[in-house]
């Protein structure tokens, strides 16, 4: 046998799915197996490959044993002369295996090889050839001395920039979402080491090569697609933290006790520093929207009590005292704030009518406020109201400006429909726009690009593919969707890497499938279009009533205490568990600790679950996993006070 195929999976059926069908294109012609290793995915992802994928072989793991050991299973299992590694979120094109095949067979001294890699907006992904992590070089990458000078032959050699992305190069590293393996090379120096989790086994295994006298081929004539982020966010703190201390692995294996320590300081550093980096960052992005508010609203209350007191109320030079702008406007501020958020005003899609209702519950909370303070903070009623409807125009003014940095054009309803054409037959058009309907996307569609010319014209054609680049310029398209059915990854990829445009979206639709893959970013995850139950956790409305109702029932606890007390079983744990809620790093009601359903929306480690309605019965993983389900399917806030009115005793679990 020429070709073993081995995916490694983990709860990304989408991705998997598509990756199937572009490797089963690609097999063509080729005496080749296809090994799938499911790390105890809970997606059904198991179930999609025997349902749509009989000739694949699939193994089953009972638990996440992590990426190299999941490959040394099916590599073990083997037959092929060549083993390819390859992700689950990538797409090949359909000679990508013949011509790498070839290559390596004309190449002896090829110990492996890796193809050029773009990402889901077709951008060249530079990880497709890599230099040794050494503490030089791990200096300037995590520095960022490699991203200031990416051409330098010094400090850019992390990603060998120097080296042209269009020729056959020997490298140091390659990528393990695309690495083709001589098998009687991983015979003599091994199999991927299984101390790493995940990340580094890549850069082990390059080096390895290398030290048993064979090379590592960078092969640019052939593309694939690689998402990436699918598993892991590259921005987040676990991955800084995870990546890194796989280069300390890396280090303490193959180098010298000396530069092992010096690499691992290195790192060490870094991962704090990058860590910092990755909180201070998330941390502003959350705030400027409201910060901006904040200082809007309230300069606006500072303009309007000047004139209110010195025009209309007192006279030229009298003011309202110090302490309207320093007690009233304050408070005035965060409640209209406050009202904003729960109203969904600071939600990835605001509209108009969130920002009026969020500026109508601050009011009422004001008009509260206003009731109860002493006689000396009553000023004017009408400076409410004027502020009001300042806060409606500056927070709707503040989400133009946003919107427009965001969309780069500008709309007074902030629509955030996609300009979208689909590209293919018209039969896989018709389903693929039945598909968007159904699912209620958020696109704007302006017609179909035909892979030939149709017989007769409707009203939503607009050419064949020849006039793709033409039309994607004159309707001003922002996202293309292609029917692989009808149309070859070739194909797609080329014109993915000839329509340069940055506010272009690609999405692929498998054929015979319910969902539309792309991604934006080398960073961020996959997004597509399914027809799948919507869950009501996945509602950020729903998230945010369910935060609220943690921290109302958290206060309530608190005056409440000599009362629960004597009920409730641990009571230290109890007031922990309040403090915890109160500063969000807990949630009173949240899911089963231990179903393995990983595809549900994330919530903070709970106190009381579901199951507490269920008296500590015996139920398997199965019905664990159903009950989560229907509890992020159906959630309501009344489910929530449900479960811990019935479960008082229990609040200090």
């Amino acid at each position: 046998m020429k070709l073993s195929v081995v995916i490694v999976n983990y709860n990304v059926r989408y991705f998997l799915e598509q990756a199937l069908y572009a490797v089963r294109k690609a097999s063509i012609g080729i005496e080749s197996e296809i090994l799938v290793v499911d790390n105890h995915s809970a997606d059904g992802s198991c179930e999609m490959v025997r349902r749509t994928f009989a000739e694949v072989r699939l193994i089953e793991n009972k638990e996440n044993v992590g990426f190299s050991k999941a490959n040394n299973q099916a590599i073990r299992e083997s037959k092929g002369e060549y083993v390819l590694l390859l992700n689950p979120d990538t797409v090949v094109e359909e000679d990508c295996f013949r011509k790498v095949l070839q290559f390596m067979d004309q190449t002896p001294d090829a110990g492996a090889a890796g193809v050029k890699m773009i990402d889901g907006k077709g951008h060249f992904l530079p990880e497709s050839k890599r230099g040794l992590p050494t503490p030089e070089v791990a200096f300037y990458k995590m520095f960022g001395l490699s991203s200031v000078f990416p051409k330098s032959k010094r400090f850019g050699r992390y990603h060998l920039g120097y080296l042209n992305n269009d020729a056959i190069n020997s490298v140091d590293v390659l990528a393990g979402a695309f690495m083709m393996l001589r098998k009687s090379v991983l015979d003599k120096i091994g199999l991927l080491d299984e101390d790493y989790f995940m990340y580094g086994e890549d850069i082990d295994l390059s080096y390895r090569i290398t030290l048993g006298g064979f090379k590592n081929y960078y092969y640019p004539h052939t593309t694939i697609i690689h998402y990436k982020g699918e598993s892991t966010k590259k921005s987040s703190i676990n991955y800084v933290f995870v990546f890194y201390r796989a280069m300390i692995t890396f280090a303490r294996k193959h180098y010298s006790q000396k530069h092992a320590a010096t690499f691992g300081f290195l790192i060490n550093l870094a991962i704090y520093i990058r860590a910092a980096l990755s909180l201070l960052m998330r941390f502003t992005k959350n705030m400027l929207k409201p910060l901006a508010d904040a200082l809007l609203i309230y300069a606006g209350m500072y303009v309007i009590q000047l004139y209110w007191a010195q025009q209309v109320r007192f006279g030229e030079g009298i003011q309202y005292p110090h302490a309207f702008m320093k007690v009233n406007g304050i408070v005035y501020t965060l409640l209209w704030l406050a009202g904003l958020y729960i109203s969904g005003a600071y939600d990835k899609t605001p509209s108009f009518s969130s920002v009026l209702r969020g500026v109508f519950y601050g009011t009422i909370s004001i008009a509260v406020f206003y009731a109860f303070v002493p006689e000396g903070y009553r000023f004017s009623r009408a400076l409410i109201l004027f502020g009001a409807a300042w806060g409606a125009i500056a927070a709707y003014l503040n989400r133009l400006w946003w919107y427009a940095i965001q969309y780069k054009k500008l709309s007074l309803t902030m629509e955030t429909a996609t300009k979208t054409i689909i590209v293919g037959s018209s039969e896989e058009v018709a389903r693929v726009h039945d598909l968007l309907m159904k699912v209620k996307a958020s696109c704007d569609f302006a017609g179909y690009i035909s892979i030939s010319k149709p017989q007769t014209f409707d009203a939503y054609y607009l050419g064949t593919t020849e006039n793709l680049a033409d039309v994607v310029d004159l309707f001003k398209v922002e996202e293309i969707i292609f029917c692989s059915r009808d149309i070859s990854a070739h194909q797609i990829i080329n014109w993915m890497g000839q329509i340069r445009r940055p506010d272009i979206q690609f999405k692929i639709v498998p054929e015979e499938s319910l969902f539309i893959i792309g991604s934006n970013s080398k960073n961020t995850q996959g997004d597509f279009y399914t027809l799948e139950i919507s869950l009501a956790l996945n509602n950020s409305l729903q998230l945010r009533k369910k935060r609220i109702l943690d921290v109302l029932l958290s206060l309530c606890f608190l005056p409440l205490l000599p009362v629960l007390l004597p009920v409730v079983k641990k009571r230290l744990n109890f007031l922990s568990n309040i403090l915890s809620v109160l500063i969000g790093d807990k949630t009173w009601v949240g899911y089963v600790s231990h179903s393995a359903n990983t595809t549900l929306p994330k919530l903070k480690k709970n106190v009381l679950t579901p199951m507490d309605a269920y008296h500590n019965r015996d139920i398997n993983e199965a019905a664990l996993n159903k009950i989560n389900f229907m509890y992020a399917r159906d959630y309501n806030t009344g489910k929530d006070l449900s479960i811990i009115l019935n479960g008082i005793a229990n609040l200090g679990n």
